[in-house]
């Protein structure tokens, strides 16, 4: 069976342009292979003004990528994001980064098939992961932080 990489994985925005209007104070995903992860972090900081001036760069054992998070000024951002990124959500209390297809994938998963947006997660369950979807199937992704990159 062939290896598939998170990148592959909920890659609904790679390459694709994105409406201004919804990208205001919005969290990025950039997997990277190590060796590339100097580079990818230069033209991420040189094409975008970074809310916060932080880049979290984590690690993830499972797929051998890192992943660069950071959150984009919405004001000075072009319309075009970094191959590989998509746009995720973030619970901060347990560390874990989500799809929107992926969190929905998850609460039909945990309640009977319904997808309901009152339905309490245990986010603990899911203490420093990324959830993805790919074939409407939810794939979790353990992470850690490998560095944190103060601009």
């Amino acid at each position: 069976m062939e290896k598939i990489t998170v990148s592959q994985i909920d890659n609904i925005f790679i390459g694709r342009p994105i409406n201004l209007e919804i990208v205001s104070n919005k969290l990025f995903c950039t997997f990277i292979q190590k060796e590339y992860l100097d580079e990818a972090i230069s033209e991420i900081t040189s094409r975008y003004s970074i809310l916060y001036n932080k880049i979290f760069v984590l690690e993830s054992k499972q797929t051998q990528e890192y992943i660069c998070t950071y959150n984009i000024d919405g004001p000075n951002f072009n319309g075009n994001i970094p191959y590989n990124t998509i746009l995720v959500h973030r619970k901060k209390e347990t560390n874990t980064l989500y799809t929107i297809n992926a969190l929905n994938t998850l609460i039909k998963s945990l309640n009977e098939g319904v997808v309901d947006p009152n339905f309490k997660i245990n986010w603990i369950d899911y203490k420093n992961m990324i959830l993805l979807t790919q074939n409407d199937t939810l794939r979790k992704v353990g992470t850690k932080i490998f560095k944190i990159i103060s601009l």
